[in-house]
């Protein structure tokens, strides 16, 4: 029986409660299934290991995490800690040395979940935004002068290399090649940063000759989010900036309902290093220990870590539990308008995965 070996990292917040949550899914999943298994590693890092060590994780922890199959981390952002010392410390520390370039966030409306779109019920949202995950406005490149002083100055360069832009524009047109409308969103902002983005725009043209079954067109980052409003049905894969998908995929997660049900997937997809899942809420430190927490983000995560290892049939079943669980308002956490706690999510989707779901 293959045994898969998965680093959980919950980091902060209600980190620990959903990661917790997930891993349970996980095992529920694997005896389900009986074709393979989970050795999951838990590691302490975050927050509270910060405020012991003075470091988020301990030197050698890329190391320790190395040879792992999958990595399933919660959140990273503590209320006593500056975030760009959590970010950087923890979760960007692990993507950057990854080469974890392609963040992938699906997004569209489950069942049992409404819209706060007009007119949108659910098929009319249903894209995947892919966002350039290793340079751009997160390459760490930049600095300050004369802090405190009248001259101040802080600079954050954002820097875009042609070979990092072709591959993240190549994956995501391999990705919408592989989606049944083949249509693919290019997002920059060529109009006022003439000088990265506009490489952008024709990176994007000249690979766009590879595909030719793919339609592709070009939006500006502002006009973009006019377009997920207005003209959702318009849209299914999108690929951006580190920096603009990040934004735009936020915004996707609430028109789909709520932050709490979003997924995302840090692939390496060259395999070279483990690749990272994990939900986009955060760390939620005003409902943390409450145990009101939604796991679904984590569930939907944990689809995509199945499906990177494989695991598709697993990943079907797992999805089609959450389906069953999010149509049922009896589990709806409050994010969602429920009285639900994460403990009931949890149960109704390992009572669904042992049940005649799909």
């Amino acid at each position: 029986m293959k045994t898969y070996r998965i680093a959980a990292i919950p980091g902060d917040g209600i980190g620990g409660e959903v990661i917790s949550a997930g891993v349970e899914v996980l095992h529920a999943l694997a005896q389900r299934e009986g074709a393979f298994d989970f050795a999951v590693d838990a590691f302490d890092w975050g927050g509270e290991y910060y405020k012991t060590h003075g470091r988020m994780m301990p030197e050698n922890g890329r190391d320790l995490i190395r040879n792992h199959d999958a990595i399933l981390f919660g959140s990273a952002g503590h209320p006593e800690i500056p975030d760009h010392i959590t970010l950087w410390g923890l979760r960007l520390a692990i993507c950057q040395p990854f080469d974890q370039y392609a963040n992938v966030r699906p997004t569209r409306i489950l069942p049992g979940i409404g819209s706060p779109l007009r007119h949108v019920a659910g098929k009319e949202l249903d894209w995947v935004i892919v966002r350039e995950n290793s340079e751009g406005e997160y390459a760490g490149v930049g600095g300050r002068a004369h802090q405190g002083h009248p001259m101040e100055v802080a600079t954050d360069v954002a820097m875009f290399t042609r070979a990092g832009v072709e591959r993240i524009i190549r994956f995501a047109f391999r990705l919408a090649q592989s989606r049944p409308r083949k249509f693919l969103t290019v997002v920059t902002k060529s109009n006022a940063q003439r000088h990265a983005m506009v490489m952008w725009d024709e990176i994007a043209t000249q690979v766009a000759t590879e595909f030719p079954d793919v339609t592709w067109d070009k939006m500006l980052v502002d006009a973009m989010t006019v377009r997920m409003v207005m003209k959702p049905e318009s849209l299914d894969t999108i690929v951006a900036t580190n920096l603009h998908a990040d934004i735009l995929s936020d915004l996707a997660a609430a028109l789909a309902g709520s932050l709490g049900i979003a997924p995302t997937a840090n692939l390496n997809p060259e395999r070279a290093f483990p690749s990272m899942f994990e939900p986009i809420h955060g760390s939620a430190f005003d409902i943390t220990g409450k145990g009101i927490a939604n796991p679904v983000g984590t569930f939907w995560s944990s689809v995509m870590m199945l499906e990177h290892l494989g695991e598709k049939p697993a990943a079907d079943r797992l999805m089609g539990a959450i389906e069953r669980v999010t149509a049922d308002t009896r589990f709806h956490t409050p994010d969602l308008g429920g009285s639900a706690r994460t403990a009931d999510v949890t149960q109704g989707v390992i009572d669904a995965i042992h049940g005649a779901n799909a």
